[in-house]
């Protein structure tokens, strides 16, 4: 077979593991707990950790915590890159030595990392294993751009479907392995929903999330996951961590023939995430011994776990201002509307303080008020009318007087775009930051 009809065939055969990849079954769906409305205004970088308890037999909730709340997944993603793999996996269209190609995009990728070159393969067991104990990024790149028919787009078009169909209505993909992106979000409900149907639908998969290590390329790969030696009976499941999502978790466990998922959003680190989740899942495993009313026995037993703050609320952090030694540059897109076309100006801003959370992507500001209710009611209104990014309120000192800025943060540039464009026919005024270049790792 020539070069040419190579790359035909493989590319054919991608792409019949992507359609069958999102043929499958959806009796989990009618088990979960009936959908929910989203309030608006609940945010990525919102204050506060979210989380959620389900017993995965009967996908009954046992206890949460601002279980609705939108928050970027960071590597958490990885898990539907492995639940599309485990489908075509268990349908015969791949199997765990099939040689996964590192192209460009999978070498270069940003840390962690099992430092794949470009032209390697690895096979679909290794790619795995790299995922559930490293979390590398470059092995989730390569299968889930594999899974793509080569293209990360079409993989995370496929993530996106799944996701949906499972009933994860709240969960958007952009990329196999969980780096950051403005639209990649999801929440602890959703992530519940999608572990749990791992586990029930691949039990053969279980053991992948267990092993302590793997050797690769001469080398042993350690699991990073530190609930698989704090916590009695863990399965383990998955970490995620980037600057913005801060320390995530989703860990599965068995006790006494229960077997219990938790999800834990935004944490604060991961001594906390470990903590939190040790006392979450101790109390669901004596509730479900207790009975009747599970809900009932945790809400006596979680205030020894730290109250959070409300994450629908959105306050402005000015007794938590960061000074910076130098201003920090953005470009600032200003958006006019005449009677004839739209105008767009670009100019430079520079900002010496910060006085709200930081959140990927470009941000839309929508008015500047004169109390803060004014400027809050403002961001929910277009965040509820455009159903995409953050409402965010900021608050700015001019000349001895106290303004407060709405804004709509976390789109990207089209969305942005689009915002601004569609206040101006509007005529209200609009202005564009553009995002800076964030310092995030990921693991």
């Amino acid at each position: 077979m020539s070069a040419g009809g190579l790359r035909v065939w493989v590319a054919a055969k991608a792409r019949r593991l992507l359609a069958l990849s999102l043929g499958a079954g959806l009796a989990l769906t009618q088990a979960m707990p009936a959908a929910r409305a989203f309030p608006v205004g609940y945010g990525p970088v919102s204050p506060g950790t979210d989380w959620i308890v389900m017993d995965v037999n009967t996908g009954a909730i046992l206890s949460q915590n601002n279980p609705y709340t939108e928050r970027f997944p960071a590597s958490l993603t990885k898990l539907m890159t492995l639940d599309l793999a485990f489908h075509a996996l268990r349908a015969g269209t791949l199997s765990p030595d099939t040689a996964i190609p590192v192209t460009a995009a999978a070498a270069d990728v940003q840390p962690v990392k099992l430092n794949l070159v470009l032209g390697q393969t690895i096979t679909v067991r290794q790619a795995m294993l790299g995922m559930t104990t490293l979390s590398a990024n470059d092995a989730a790149t390569a299968l889930g751009q594999y899974l793509g028919g080569g293209s990360i787009s079409r993989a995370a078009a496929a993530m996106t479907a799944k996701a949906h169909a499972l009933g994860m209505l709240h969960t958007q993909f952009y990329n196999p392995s969980g780096l950051p992106n403005p639209g990649q979000v999801t929440d602890a409900y959703d992530m519940a929903i999608l572990a749990r149907h791992i586990l029930l639908t691949y039990p053969q998969y279980r053991y992948l999330f267990s092993v302590s290590s793997f050797m690769f390329e001469g080398r042993p790969i350690p699991n990073i996951d530190g609930m698989l030696k704090l916590y009695p009976g863990c399965i383990g499941m998955k970490t995620g961590f980037t600057n913005l999502a801060r320390f995530n978790l989703v860990t599965a466990a068995v006790r006494d023939g229960h077997m219990l998922v938790g999800v834990e959003l935004h944490a604060r680190n991961w001594s906390t995430a470990y903590a939190t989740m040790t006392t979450l899942l101790n109390q669901g495993f004596a509730a479900e011994g207790a009975g009747s009313n599970p809900m009932i026995a945790l809400r006596k037993a979680l205030p020894s776990i730290v109250p959070t703050a409300d994450a629908a609320t959105i306050r402005p952090a000015a007794a938590r201002t960061v000074a910076r030694t130098a201003p920090v540059a953005a470009r600032r897109v200003l958006v006019t509307a005449s009677r004839h076309k739209l105008t767009i100006r670009h100019i430079v801003m520079r900002t010496g303080h910060v006085t709200q959370e930081m959140v990927p992507g470009w941000t839309a500001q929508i008015g500047a008020y004169d109390t803060y209710a004014l400027a809050q009611r403002q961001a929910l209104k277009i965040r509820s009318e455009r159903r995409v990014g953050t409402a965010r309120v900021s608050s700015v000192l001019i000349r001895h007087r106290r303004l407060w800025r709405a804004q709509l943060a976390g789109l990207n540039e089209a969305a942005a775009h689009a915002t601004c464009s569609l206040l101006a026919r509007q005529h209200q005024s609009c202005f564009l930051i553009a995002p800076r270049q964030e310092d995030l790792a990921m693991r």
